[in-house]
C-alpha cells in the first residue's frame, strides 16, 4: 500500500473552535466532501456528511462548531459531535460516528494522509 499526502491548509488557518477548512477528496471514484477543524490545539478531520443522514453539516461554509464552540453540529439535524472523535452525543443519530480522515501537522501546514 502507498502512503500519499496532499496538503489541505496552513496551519494557521484552523483555529481553536473557530471556521474550519473544507476540502474534497476521491474515494471510490466520486469526489467526497472533507473537513479541518481544530479543537484544543488540535487539527481533526472528517468527511463532511452527517451520521444521521448524509448531509453537509455546514450550513455556511466553514461553519461547523455549535454556538459553545464545544462540539460540531449539523446544521440540518442539530446532531452534535464530538471535535476530538467525531462520536454523535446528541441527537437523532446519537452513538454514531463521523469518518475520520488521517491528517497530520508538520512544518505549519496540515496535511491529508491517504493509503491507496
Amino acid at each position: 500500500m502507498a502512503r500519499t499526502e496532499r496538503l489541505i491548509c496552513a496551519s494557521e488557518a484552523l483555529t481553536d473552535g473557530d471556521a474550519g477548512v473544507r476540502f474534497q477528496l476521491e474515494r471510490h471514484g466520486q469526489t467526497v466532501p472533507a473537513f479541518a477543524v481544530r479543537f484544543d490545539g488540535r487539527a481533526y478531520a472528517y468527511v463532511n456528511a452527517c451520521a444521521h443522514v448524509p448531509v453537509e453539516l455546514d450550513w455556511m461554509e466553514g461553519d461547523f462548531f455549535d454556538s459553545d464552540r464545544r462540539y460540531l453540529i449539523c446544521a440540518t439535524h442539530g446532531a452534535r459531535y464530538e471535535p476530538e472523535t467525531g462520536y454523535c452525543v446528541m441527537g437523532p443519530c446519537r452513538g454514531a460516528r463521523l469518518q475520520p480522515l488521517t491528517i497530520v501537522e508538520r512544518d505549519g501546514q496540515v496535511w491529508l494522509v491517504e493509503e491507496s
